[in-house]
């Protein structure tokens, strides 16, 4: 008696989800057209949306528009600039700093200014530009 009252009861929540779900597929296909500013505001927000799931995702391919964007020269950089490179901080920045000039952005790694890793997370964000002869 039980297991029958069980699959009754199951029978009809199931009947009633599929009419409520069936209603509201109707509402939305029948819904009125979404005001331009209000499209506008989706469109911005899926924008911003995708933006930063590729910046979470540190994809090289992010890394290299990124470093298009505003790639650092390792020879004339602030502490500041330095800094706002991700990865280095103000002990890596110091020691950048003081090695130059670099001949190339390689010496920081052939000179153990900085480890292996930090290097390839850097190598597309900066640049060694020879330094002009006075």
């Amino acid at each position: 008696m039980k297991n029958r009252l069980a699959k009754i009861t199951l029978f009809a929540v199931s009947l009633l989800l599929s009419a409520s779900l069936a209603f509201a597929v109707e509402v939305k296909v029948n819904a009125p057209d979404v005001s331009g500013a209000a499209k506008s505001a989706a469109d911005k927000t899926k924008a911003s949306a995708a933006a930063a799931k590729d910046n979470a995702k540190g994809t090289a391919a992010g890394a290299k528009s990124a470093a298009k964007a505003k790639v650092i020269d390792i020879n004339t950089a602030t502490d500041a600039e330095m800094k706002a490179i991700p990865g280095i901080g103000d002990s890596y920045a110091a020691k950048i700093i003081a090695g130059r000039p670099y001949a190339n952005k390689a010496q920081l790694k052939s000179r153990n200014i900085l480890p292996g890793p930090v290097y390839e997370q850097v190598k597309d964000l900066i640049i060694a530009k020879k330094p002009s002869k006075k």
